[in-house]
């Protein structure tokens, strides 16, 4: 947890990427169906009071509900246009509203109860799959960015050179920032770049501070405002099926988040996810609001800025809470101008892309079957974008689905994997690739062969495959695996010196720019180079995160270590947690003594080798 300044400042940065986002549904909905200016007031003091408690829930959790990440929580645009097809079929007006409420009540219990099982269906998420639905999420939504940027939907003006002045001057400002400055004010770019946008945009009177005078001190939301909820059938299996469709937002926004926290996300994270999200549905439905879930604005805001505290997350939860209960604060909060939040959302949004191009970098696209899912998911996902009028073309159910890109390119994505590589491989196995070897040719290989196919776990010669042939024959892969980490550790301590000379140290593998390129090695280096490329780019795929400043200061620890134990600064980085983990590691274990990093470099060879025979021994 940050010290309370930092805290407040990181929430506040937050609540200012987010408030945007999270009054246009109030705002569409309310001129859809009829509402009057006081009632969408209402509507929106609920929304962010509501999104104040549902941010909480999710970052902090309580029990199994909430993901315990940095994932800030706003109404989903998928519910707009259902929403307004059921207000205004139940009369519109608060008729309508109520009709909505019914219905957004019940869907939250039923997201809530399926949790657990929705989870379960993350298998059919490999990176193939989550790659594509977060690189679309945040594609699809650079169009809000790009409306926000030349004026907003209610006016905008793409011929403005005041607009695109001050949206391409916030971006540059918020890069600029990151470029120039480390630590605290580089984390903060964001929000200077909002405020200072925003004190340039007050001589052209884009500022207008008329509805903060015009405000109430304080708004309290009472439970069912409007009236009691009403509740119809097809009202609720329309939003039945916007919070599955939901689940699956949820669920590439929750792997974007751990990608970029370093948190591998299972099951039982996305089924906690997916409860904090009907939980806070149908309390948006008691408290006249709407269906929830993860906002990916708050998702690339916490990869630019790289501040990863869940409690940065609850703090602007508390912020919302607040600003939902003094319409004045809210109203503020609301001067800021369209082109400096669109400035700021093309930098957020590109960079939720930006994490799905990450994810996608893991794909084998030899497979061409890869390629077509992954073109397939963003060409759907961009035509709807570019084209949304194309779901009056279907039938209503069908609507829902087409009516986002998001949602049609994540089902695109989803059904063409299951398609393809499910169903396919049973049909159809793909063949046996070179860098993976059946544990049954392991076991039937003679000595050169056996000692051949080991010697790719370590980056240097070594007599260690050898030693683990002579104990053969092995039942299994597991007893290999185990054989290899004893012989490794009793091996002469000169012999584990000498190995561990082979390794590329972390000051080598940042040199070389972080990007997951292998570091140059000795021509009898052995390892990946003769063996797994892919699990080698993995092994390094951790020091992406890095910025120049802690890459530099990394390469010095490493450089330090070396010269004070002989042998390089040796980390399994797939075991290495994230970037801050990572450098306090390093850093500390410069100061153990020698017998205890001889050992410690050790355990990481082991754990790489580990790594490396479940990528290499099969079956």
């Amino acid at each position: 947890m940050p010290p309370p300044g930092r805290l407040a400042v990181y929430g506040l940065q937050h609540v200012l990427a987010f408030y945007a986002g999270a009054v246009v549904v109030p705002i569409l909905l309310a001129n859809a169906i009829g509402l009057d200016e006081r009632q969408l007031i209402h509507l929106i003091n609920a929304d962010l009071f509501t999104c104040g408690i549902a941010s909480i829930l999710q970052s902090v959790g309580i029990g199994k509900v909430g993901v315990r990440l940095p994932l800030l929580q706003g109404v989903t645009f998928t519910a707009v246009s259902p929403m307004i097809a059921i207000g205004l079929a139940a009369g519109g007006g608060t008729q309508g509203l109520t009709t909505i409420y019914g219905a957004v009540i019940v869907a939250g219990l039923v997201t809530f109860l399926a949790a657990p099982y929705v989870a379960r269906l993350l298998r059919f998420f490999p990176p193939v799959v989550t790659g594509t639905v977060i690189t679309v999420i945040g594609l699809a939504l650079l169009p809000v960015a790009a409306t926000d940027a030349v004026g907003g939907a209610n006016a905008p003006d793409p011929g403005n050179p005041l607009y695109l002045g001050l949206a391409l001057g916030t971006l540059a400002v918020i890069v600029l920032i990151q470029r120039l400055f480390r630590g605290f004010l580089a984390t903060v770019a964001v929000l200077a770049g909002l405020v200072l946008g925003t004190l340039a945009s007050v001589p052209f009177g884009l500022v207008d501070l008329s509805a903060v005078g015009e405000s109430d001190w304080v708004g309290v939301t009472t439970p069912f405002h409007f009236g009691w909820p009403q509740f119809s059938i097809a009202a609720i299996l329309s939003m039945v099926v916007v919070m599955m469709i939901t689940a699956v937002e949820t669920t590439g926004d929750v792997i974007a988040t751990g990608e970029i926290v370093g948190k591998r996300v299972g099951p039982d994270d996305v089924a906690r996810a997916l409860r904090a999200d009907g939980v806070a549905t149908t309390l948006g439905g008691v408290l006249n609001s709407f269906p929830y879930t993860c906002f990916a604005e708050n998702v690339g805001l916490v990869r630019l800025t790289r501040v990863a505290s869940r409690w940065i997350v609850a703090a602007a939860g508390v912020f919302m809470i607040l600003i939902g209960l003094v319409p004045k604060a809210g109203a503020l909060v609301a001067a800021v101008p369209h082109p400096v939040l669109g400035g700021a959302a093309l930098a957020m949004f590109a960079t939720v892309a930006v994490v799905g191009i990450q994810t996608l970098s893991r794909v084998d696209f030899r497979d061409h079957r890869n390629v077509v899912v992954v073109g397939s998911g963003l060409g759907v996902a961009l035509f709807v974008t570019v084209q949304p009028d194309v779901a009056q073309a279907l039938p209503e159910w069908a609507g829902i689905v087409l009516g986002s890109g998001i949602t049609a390119g994540s089902v695109v994505a989803i059904g063409l994997n299951l398609l393809f590589l499910d169903t396919g491989r049973r049909s159809a196995p793909a063949p046996t690739t070179p860098d993976t070897v059946p544990f049954d040719r392991l076991a039937a290989a003679g000595p050169e062969e056996f000692a051949a196919v080991l010697g790719r776990l370590f980056e240097g010669p070594t007599p260690v495959p050898a030693r683990v042939h002579v104990r053969g024959p092995f039942g299994d892969a597991t007893a290999v695996r185990a054989a290899v980490q004893d012989e490794l550790f009793a091996a002469p301590a000169d012999e584990q010196r000498e190995l561990m000379a082979h390794y590329p140290d972390l000051g080598g593998l940042v040199g070389t720019g972080g990007t997951g390129a292998p570091a140059p090695r000795r021509p009898d280096a052995g390892g990946p180079a003769a063996g797994t490329a892919a699990a080698a780019l993995r092994d390094r795929a951790g020091l992406a995160l890095l910025d120049n400043d802690d890459r530099a200061e990394l390469a010095a620890v490493a450089g330090a270590y070396r010269e004070r134990f002989g042998f390089p600064l040796i980390v399994c980085l797939r075991d290495a947690g994230d970037t801050r983990t990572l450098l306090a590691t390093a850093r500390r274990r410069l100061e153990h003594p020698s017998a205890q990093e001889h050992a410690t470099a050790l355990v990481e060879i082991a754990k790489v080798a580990g790594r490396r025979f479940d990528d290499l021994v099969s079956g």
